[in-house]
């Protein structure tokens, strides 16, 4: 019969050098891991089918519609690392020292292209409610493309270069056999946090901010000639009235991100991590993850356009030929 000691260690047979797993109650664990595992299979499937409804359906390929797309992609992704999360739940990483790093690596890319995602939609928000005569030649699907691929990339090649040392020689920093963890140079850690929260934060803040003013004053305008309208400039206040719900459907899915993410980043900041115990952590970054989830649903409540496409995806009618030139939007 094992005793306690071994019960508790991530590998029992490493006496010497193993880590501690967290002890819990078996009902909590199994909790944790249905409600993960649910998150993880909701996050995946409900991103999934915003990428192939803006992916198929021509009528959805907006410069609007393909920022969803980059933040659905970068979405599902985070979905996929929520397995990895499910594995280091109890304390202890199986899979090795070089798929940890890649774990790192990949959920630091994902996360900084989310925000800077975000970053892109609050300015193309901003053009198209601030500056309407000048947002079709402003933002077009080739200068949009460019934008995301530019923000991909970047977020790849800094937090590489971030996480340089940990990839040369994974396991490094481990202090036991079972742990997953990277250390980044301290100043380069605060530059990073600058440049992937607090900067793209404050730029979202203060375009929304000039966006929900700009909406304001522009509805009430609206209203003003809506008992004078003519038939001539019917479909200009329409386009308008596109527009701001358009902003307002966007406004809250930053808002919900907003509410998600900066727990988790408050906590980096602060350095109040070490104090934080296994519940309060876990919570922060479920919070985090959980954000990911959220944004299909706001689409699905927000968005026409999706549950039309929804429903031809589950019914497999995208299948037919020519489903992608149906009207949808």
């Amino acid at each position: 019969m094992k005793t306690l000691e071994e019960a508790e260690l991530c590998f029992p047979q490493l006496l010497n050098s193993s880590c501690w797993t967290t002890a819990r109650p078996h009902s909590a664990s199994m909790l944790t891991y249905i409600i993960l595992l649910s998150i993880t299979l909701l996050t995946v499937n409900l991103n999934l089918l915003v990428i192939i409804s803006i992916s198929h359906f021509r009528k959805l390929h907006s410069p609007t519609n393909l920022l969803l797309l980059s933040l659905a992609v970068s979405d599902f992704f985070v979905g996929l690392l929520m397995f990895f999360q499910i594995v280091l739940i109890d304390g202890c990483w199986f899979l090795g020292d070089l798929m940890c790093i890649l774990y790192y690596i990949l959920d630091y890319i994902i996360t900084s292209a989310s925000i800077g995602t975000m970053v892109l939609i609050s300015i193309d928000r901003y053009v198209a409610i601030c500056d309407p005569l000048h947002y079709p030649t402003k933002v077009t699907q080739k200068r949009v493309k460019i934008c995301v691929c530019v923000c991909w990339v970047c977020s790849t090649i800094s937090h590489s270069l971030l996480l340089k040392d940990n990839l040369e020689q994974p396991g490094r920093y481990n202090s036991c056999s079972g742990e997953c963890v990277v250390v980044i140079d301290y100043v380069a850690g605060i530059v990073d946090l600058f440049l992937s929260f607090i900067g793209p934060v404050t730029v979202i803040i203060a375009l929304y901010m000039r966006v929900f003013v700009a909406a304001m004053s522009q509805a009430r305008a609206m209203r003003s000639q809506i008992a004078a309208v003519t038939l001539r400039c019917s479909v200009k206040i329409t386009a308008r009235k596109s527009e701001l719900k358009a902003a307002r459907t966007l406004g809250v899915v930053i808002i919900v991100f907003l509410i998600c993410v900066c727990p988790y980043f408050c906590v980096a900041l602060t350095g109040q991590d070490t104090f934080l115990n296994a519940s309060s952590a876990a919570f922060v970054i479920c919070l985090f993850y959980f954000n990911s989830c959220l944004n299909p649903v706001i689409y699905a409540f927000f968005y026409p356009w999706f549950r039309k496409s929804v429903k031809l995806i589950v019914t497999l009618q995208i299948l037919k030929p020519g489903s992608c030139e149906a009207n949808i939007a």
